[in-house]
Order: structure tokens, then sequence, then C-alpha cells
């Protein structure tokens, strides 16, 4: 069961009314784009949750902008809802870790040049690069040298969404002060980022988490039971209907294709050995939106041991109606563990990599969790089974334990409502460079917040 309640604005609106000083010297991007009667907007994402960051986002920009938009760049099937003609398919950007990179090198070069191109003949107002850093940063970095080299005027200002993740590497802190090269702005998602990137020399504002805003989108409180589950459109096996008494897990294999290869066989042999505890357990298998995951979850439901509905991506809704209608969950590493802290179900996080890049990982990292709950709490609230702990009869194990354990169920829900309160702004901490004279009018989201920076921007 969950509980989602509105998010209540912690502090005065007229907080996002004061203006950065340095700010007012010179013209703000609306004034140029003004000359040209609309303003351009290049925008680039390369995997699912940074496709709803920059859905959001754009949306945003279109509620508060005065000016008509145009956007260009590559995303997905949400920020094409938004009026965005893709380059190319968003899951092409969408490979994760150091040796999984290498057989990939040579296409994403192919990528980089051709978005750079379409970048410069679109001649943008803005650039808005989202999460990927790998290619996020290449092409901030080669497109600025690129207008630097043919001395134009009117380059773009490039802002990222979602700082990368410096605290959790040895000398990552050390890292940010080259990024204001060709970083002009960063969006920051958790707190105490905005204030170690402004110490490095890195314009940034700290937004507040994405998941604050499935929380206002729900904006109510709901418990739903298993058999109350809507299952309009959901894609179901042979009787996999859930019943009063099943037992019900969400799994949550990843977003993209490659982890999901490695971690849905690893979770499907942990199903195996719950079937004995769990006589009428039902799993919620949750499809990430993109069409290479679909197709190779569809392709292996036949010899998935449980029963098992598919939750399509794409309704936030539907998503935490499930959450709700489970009694646990099975994740691997990654933005979804923060969504199931919203929903207050109590879940299990697992990660496998290549080898190498789990070496590289032991070697580099300096903090001793993987997802984002724990770090931020600084604590184990959340299980984790990493590297070689991720295998199946430790994972059944320790969801055989979540599930009956119910000291352990409420630790972790009574620790989501300190995690929510840690990842909104509050006025004290909000950055000074916040403005937009329309958000008086409008309810406080990290997208309005993150849209009317970027409107009011004047780049000095």
């Amino acid at each position: 069961m969950f509980r989602i309640s509105k998010i209540k604005l912690c502090f005065p609106l007229s907080t996002f009314t004061k203006r950065y000083s340095s700010f007012q010297a010179t013209k703000s991007i609306l004034d140029k784009a003004a000359i040209d009667g609309e303003l351009r907007v290049f925008i680039v994402s390369g995997e699912v949750s940074g496709d709803k960051i920059g859905s959001r986002l754009m949306s945003s920009l279109k509620k508060l902008s005065p000016l008509p938009l145009r956007f260009h760049g590559i995303g997905g099937s949400l920020m094409c809802k938004q009026g965005l003609t893709s380059l190319f398919p968003m899951e092409d950007l969408a490979v994760m870790g150091v040796w999984e990179l290498l057989p990939h090198l040579y296409k994403f070069r192919v990528m980089l040049k051709k978005t750079i191109d379409a970048a410069t003949k679109f001649k943008p107002h803005v650039v808005v690069t989202v999460d990927s850093k790998g290619f996020s940063f290449r092409l901030l970095k080669e497109l600025r040298a690129r207008y630097n080299k043919q001395r134009l005027d009117h380059s773009p200002v490039h802002f990222h969404y979602v700082a990368p993740s410096f605290w959790a590497w040895n000398g990552g802190e050390s890292r940010l002060g080259g990024l204001s090269e060709f970083v002009d702005h960063l969006f920051c998602i958790l707190p105490n980022e905005e204030r170690v990137c402004r110490e490095n020399g890195v314009e940034a504002s700290f937004v507040g988490h994405p998941v604050l805003e499935d929380a206002s989108e729900l904006n109510l409180v709901r418990t739903c039971k298993p058999q109350e589950l809507k299952l309009e459109g959901l894609s179901l096996s042979k009787d996999s209907l859930p019943s009063e008494d099943s037992t019900v897990i969400s799994v949550l294999p990843g977003s993209r294709l490659q982890e999901v290869e490695r971690m849905l066989p690893i979770f499907s042999k942990a199903m195996k050995l719950l079937k004995d505890p769990f006589p009428n357990l039902v799993t919620l298998i949750h499809v990430a939106s993109n069409s290479q995951v679909d197709h190779y979850i569809e392709k292996s439901l036949h010899e998935w041991p449980v029963p098992a509905i598919l939750v399509p991506s794409g309704s936030t809704q539907l998503k935490y109606e499930a959450f709700g209608a489970s009694q646990a969950a099975l994740c691997t590493s990654g933005t979804v563990a923060v969504e199931l802290q919203l929903a207050r179900l109590p879940s299990l996080v697992a990660y496998r990599a290549h080898f190498l890049t789990e070496l590289l990982i032991r070697y580099k990292a300096k903090i001793p969790y993987i997802s984002l709950p724990n770090i931020l709490l600084d604590s184990p609230i959340i299980p984790e089974a990493l590297f070689q702990a991720c295998n199946s009869s430790n994972l059944a194990s320790i969801l055989k334990e979540l599930l009956l354990d119910e000291k352990m169920r409420e630790t972790q829900v009574v620790a989501a409502e300190k995690l929510m309160r840690l990842l909104h702004p509050s006025e004290g901490g909000m950055s000074n460079s916040i403005h937009c004279n329309d958000l008086e009018t409008h309810r406080y989201t990290p997208s309005n917040l993150a849209a009317s920076t970027i409107l009011s921007y004047a780049k000095h």
C-alpha cells in the first residue's frame, strides 16, 4: 500500500522573484529570442529518466514563455509528445558502464557529429542536455568549441539538468571546475550539490528532485488492494490475475537493454525460488519506455516462472497504482529507488555490471551505498544486493524477509518521510538566481523552477 499527499510549498513564491544581481548586466535569453520572434531550444536526453525530465521541462517552458517555442534535438516518446522530432532513437545513447561502452564508441562518435551539425544548423538560443553526462558533456564541449572557432556573436546558452554524481567518486569535486568552460548553468536535483558546484566555479541552482512532480501530479491519498488494480491495457500472462490472498511483487529490471539483459534472468531465478514459500505469488513487471527493452521482456515472458502482468510506462498514475497493489519491489539501481520511497513500498535494490566495471566502481567509489535513498540518509535503509551478492538465492532470501518482517518494512516507510523533505528545496536553501515574472501564478515544480531560470537567464 502507499500514501501520496500533495506536495505543499513550504516557502512563499515570492522567494523565486529574487534575481541574481549579475543577471541584470546583459540581455536575457528572452530579449535575444524576441528579435527572432521565437525561442529555439535544442534539447538532448539519452535515457528514459531524462526523457521524463526533458518532457516536463519542455511543457513548463511552453507555459511560462511569452514567445512561441521551437524544439529540436534527441529524446524519447514523452519529449516527442511535447513537440520534439528526435534526430535518432534515444535508445541508441542508452549505454551504461565503462567497458560496456567500448563496442559502441564509433557509433557514438557518428551520432555526436550528427548532433553537433544539427544544433549548429538549428541556431538555438538555448541548449539543454539532460543527464547522460558522457554524451552530454562531449556535445556541449565540442559545440562551444565550434562556436568559438567560428567567432559567432550569438552562441547559445548551455544548461545541463542533473549534476554529475561528483559526491560518489574519489576526486569527483576536483573535476567540477572544468565544467564552467562549456556549461553556463547546472540544474541540481539533490541538496548540497548547488553549494559544492558554486564553490568550484560552476553556476548552479537546486531545483528539487524530479520525483516530486510525480507526487504533485497525483496529489491524492490512495491505498490499493491487489484485486483493485486497474488491468485495462495491461499485458497479462495466463492465470496472472491477482486475488485478495496474492503476494504481489513489483519487478523493475531497468530502462536500458544492456542492464535488463543482465538483470532479468537473475530476477527470474529469484522468483522461481519464492514460489514455494509464496504459492500465490504474482509479479508486476514494469516495462521502461524503450522499444528494445519492451521487445526483450515480451520475448522473455514465456520463461517467467510465476504469473506476471506487464505494466507499461507512460502513465504515472498506472505506475503508482501498481506500486500500491504490491507488497514489495525488486529493482535495478536507479531513479526508481526514489519513486518506490515516494510510494512507501518496501524494496530491494540490486545491481550487476561487467566485472571490470565492478572493479572500477570498487576502486573509485567513496560511498558504501549505490541507491540514492541510502546515500542521502547515510544509512542502509533499503537492502542492497550488489555485484557478486546479486544472485538469485540472495535476492530470494532478502525478499522473503522483506515480505514477512514488519519492522524491516516499517523502517523503510518511516525513512521515506525524511527523504522526501530532503529532496524538496527549502526557502533558506533556494538559490537567489531563481526568477520568473509569472511564477506567482504557477505551482512549484522542479520543471517550472528550471524553466523560469532559463527564461530569465542572461549570459555575462
